[in-house]
């Protein structure tokens, strides 16, 4: 018997990537953003809501937030399966453990009840913080 392999059509996935001022007043863009770009998608609302909260974690918590700072939000979608999201900050002194800092109802509390997985890296002094939403049927 052989193996199948299954491709995703061009169509089916799709990204967005930009980068943002660290400044408050970016928030309503990025949800904005993010609602165009998922359209009818199931996990839209989620997507918004934890990528915004990652995002005010960034400006409020990291060197993103400071005078001249700025940070990067990249989604990739794949239609019908899954939507993978990172939100990368000018880094901080924060342990990085997500799951010691989850205090309810903050955003990384979020990010634990909602998100199928999660986690962050760090490099270069950057911070990523990912996650992944799978889509509802």
């Amino acid at each position: 018997m052989r193996d199948k392999a299954v491709v995703a059509s061009a169509d089916l996935v799709r990204t967005w990537r930009q980068d943002f001022p660290g400044r408050p007043d970016q928030l309503r863009h990025i949800r904005a953003a993010l609602t165009a770009f998922m359209g009818s998608c199931p996990a839209a609302g989620d997507l918004a809501l934890l990528v915004s909260e990652l995002c005010a974690n960034a400006i409020a918590h990291s060197a993103s937030g400071r005078p001249g700072g700025a940070f990067a939000v990249r989604v990739r979608h794949v239609h019908g399966d899954y939507v993978h999201a990172e939100v990368r900050d000018g880094g901080s002194e924060w342990h990085g453990d997500i799951a010691r800092s989850a205090d309810p109802p903050h955003g990384l509390y979020l990010l634990l009840a909602l998100a199928a997985d999660c986690g962050v890296s760090a490099d270069g002094g950057f911070r990523t913080v990912w996650f992944r939403l799978e889509e509802a049927p």
